[in-house]
């Protein structure tokens, strides 16, 4: 198991997990997360049936210890239809959406500030993007983890559901966040982008009608206006109207 010191210029490697590791990522979810996990998610990881994984080893210990595992994230791949934010992805008319639901993702005290979290979840967000089905990466976080709410925003998750009594622990009921990272121009049905394209429309279509009410107002007024006996005047007049347009068109 890892010391209570971390070398002081680790040199951290990431890798798949396999059944190698078993003991020591049970023992490190059991020191980590309030939850307690079945043995048959541990071997699922391990054998790689049906969630995928990443592990972090620090080269610069010795001995064997230099493929223990010191951090570690694990996930999972569902369908858009199945998931639970179904209804927070803008509507698609392809059927086979997925999703990327993280599952865990850890690292020992002492190997923290090391950037291992940040690098293991850009391992996940590079998985899903690498789908292309998949339209977004997800997960919960207990409502009390302030440092897991700040590290996600961090990374542009974006906050977008509150889950009262999600989560069960000895007895006792807690919050849980939604968190969700778009993919593949995966995106909410009412994100900023969608906001900005709807009031850009509208700001063409209102300068288009802006534009024809001004071309209508100046050729009622051309009907009205007497002829002038000198030819020269209406076209001095013509050319008046025509810069004041395009002036108005320009400012609209």
């Amino acid at each position: 198991m890892v010391g209570p010191k971390a070398a002081h210029h680790p040199t951290i490697v990431y890798r798949p997990i396999g059944p190698s590791d078993l003991e020591i990522l049970e023992q490190i979810h059991c020191d980590l997360f309030p939850i307690r996990y079945e043995s048959e998610f541990f071997l699922n990881v391990v054998h790689g049936r049906e969630i995928v994984s990443w592990g972090a080893v620090d080269r610069s210990r010795p001995g064997n210890k230099s493929d223990e595992l010191i951090g570690f994230v694990t996930a999972r791949i569902v369908l858009a239809d199945e998931s639970e934010i179904g209804d927070m992805l803008r509507y698609d008319s392809r059927t086979d959406q997925t999703l990327v639901y993280i599952l865990t993702l850890g690292v020992v005290e002492s190997y923290r500030n090391h950037g291992i979290a940040t690098s293991l979840t850009r391992e996940i967000i590079k998985y899903a993007s690498s789908i292309p089905s998949c339209r977004a990466v997800y997960l919960h976080v207990i409502a009390y983890n302030n440092s897991a709410i700040c590290f996600y925003k961090k990374l542009s998750f974006q906050c977008v559901r509150r889950l009262r009594d999600f989560y069960y622990i000895k007895g006792q009921h807690y919050d849980s966040y939604l968190f969700v990272y778009y993919v593949n121009g995966g995106r909410s049905p009412c994100s900023p982008l969608d906001v900005v394209a709807a009031v850009a429309t509208y700001m063409r279509s209102l300068c288009k009608s802006l534009v024809a009410r001004l071309w209508r107002n100046e050729d009622e007024n051309i009907l009205r206006w007497p002829k002038c006996k000198d030819t020269s005047c209406l076209l001095v007049n013509q050319n008046k109207r025509h810069l004041t347009t395009e002036g108005g068109c320009q400012c609209v």
